[in-house]
């Protein structure tokens, strides 16, 4: 029995807006190209022209060999999910195109696989020029194609972004390159690409050019050097691992404002808590980038961690490295409350990283030392992945210190809400870009 690659892609330059297809079958063994389509379709949404795409290229297999077993790859999550079974359709444009695609070939013979966009590349150019052909009043000709010529660059430099600090992370991320198999996603969790859109996948940002940076001294803040040569244009340095970075949800001391660490009664969700586990999962699946799950070990955590992980469909894993700061005795106390009992402590805790909570609790210093290490660790490990983080407002203010090169005060000028999502990408050579912070609207 024969047996083909489809890849297939769909864009809107709008979306709604021009959009168009295109969809490529390989032979998996030579990697040859036996088949392209690709059609500019007028005005529709980027899920249509997927579904398009998808259509057409379970087509031309088929034309190839009506028995053949085919393995579909896209960058759809959306495609692949509702295709899998896993998913349901319910917007109605959908249901009549995903039913369309279930028609061509037996169900036996077809097996569909997520794949970054940038394994997805020859389908994504395909749409492309059908797009730029319908821009021009015309339609794709395969006598026009270039998509089977078309191949990466090497990337030639940093991205820009780089901060005074970063040493440790890249010294991680360069030996996750030299671990790390295939090609790696590039990160639009919290991006703003035109849908199917090649220019915008490939745009660069202007950012500013850094000079290199040495590792600071532990419990030290880095120190940012100034830019060297002014603003740029950095060049691409492939995708990076994106952290995307959960606080759980409330628990019962949430509003009440206790310290409440790694050294307390590790409360469970509320039911508030639990709503907004269930409002972030929706919201993240909407997006579908994330690969994986990991979350502490405290429960609120592990619960909210679930509830996305279900949604998603993938497991979680308990990383230690990403509890909260043991509070000591102020543990379930307001801060009114310390400040009260434990006067002069409190004020030293505020003056001093390296100064520690009531009762033997874990200083900042030290809390960065150990995420700064449990963040090296799980770069190594999931080099050029988007990595769901559940954690806490410790962690992910000094995840996001860190990558800034902020100094330790500035862990007191940052706003966390519960179930909020913040984002960190880390690039190959150590530079880390904050792309987004305490982000709630999953939750209005």
């Amino acid at each position: 029995m024969p047996r083909f690659v489809v890849e297939a892609d769909g864009g809107s330059r709008g979306n709604p807006g021009p959009a168009g297809y295109g969809a490529v079958v390989l032979d998996p063994a030579s990697g040859e190209t036996l088949a392209e389509r690709a059609e500019y379709i007028g005005v529709a949404t980027n899920n249509v022209a997927e579904y398009k795409g998808l259509i057409a290229g379970l087509t031309a297999a088929r034309d190839l060999a009506s028995d053949a077993e085919v393995l579909v790859r896209m960058d759809s999550k959306l495609v692949v999910e509702q295709m899998s079974g896993r998913w349901k359709i319910k917007h109605p444009d959908m249901k009549p195109l995903a039913a369309e695609a279930a028609r061509i070939l037996p169900r036996a013979q077809v097996t569909y696989e997520w794949i970054p966009r940038e394994r997805n590349k020859h389908a994504d150019r395909l749409a492309n020029e059908a797009m730029d052909a319908g821009k021009r009043g015309e339609q794709w000709e395969p006598s026009a194609s270039a998509a089977v010529f078309a191949a990466p660059s090497a990337p030639s430099g940093p991205p820009g972004d780089a901060v005074a600090g970063a040493a440790a992370a890249r010294a991680a991320l360069a030996a996750a390159r030299g671990i790390a198999a295939g090609p790696a996603e590039a990160d639009t969790l919290f991006g703003s690409p035109a849908a199917g859109a090649e220019e915008a996948r490939a745009a660069a940002v202007p950012v500013p050019s850094r000079t290199p940076a040495t590792a600071p001294a532990p419990g030290r803040a880095p120190t940012a050097t100034a830019p060297a040569g002014g603003q740029g244009w950095g060049p691409d340095m492939g995708a990076p691992a994106t952290f995307v970075l959960l606080r759980h949800g409330e628990t019962a001391l949430t509003p009440q404002k206790r310290f409440s660490g790694s050294g307390g009664s590790d409360p469970e969700l509320s039911p508030a808590g639990r709503r907004q586990a269930a409002a972030v999962a929706e919201a993240l699946a909407a997006r579908g980038t994330v690969q994986t799950v990991i979350s502490s070990p405290l429960l609120r955590c592990r619960e909210t961690a679930r509830a996305v992980a279900d949604r998603l469909g993938l497991d979680v894993t308990v990383e230690q490295g990403l509890r909260e700061v043991d509070f000591g005795a102020w543990e379930g106390l307001t801060f009114a409350e310390v400040q009260e009992r434990f006067p002069d402590d409190l004020q030293a805790w505020l003056d001093s990283p390296k100064a520690a909570p009531t009762g033997g609790g874990e200083s900042f210093a030290a809390a960065t030392r150990r995420i700064s290490a449990t963040r090296d660790r799980l770069l190594a490990a999931h080099a050029g992945r988007t990595v769901l983080l559940v954690t806490h407002v410790t962690p992910v203010k000094i995840l996001v210190r860190l990558a800034l090169g902020a100094p330790p005060e500035s862990l007191f000028r940052m706003e966390l809400s519960a179930a909020s999502l913040s984002a960190v990408a880390y690039y190959a050579d150590g530079n880390a870009s904050v792309r987004l912070l305490n982000d709630t609207a999953h939750l209005r």
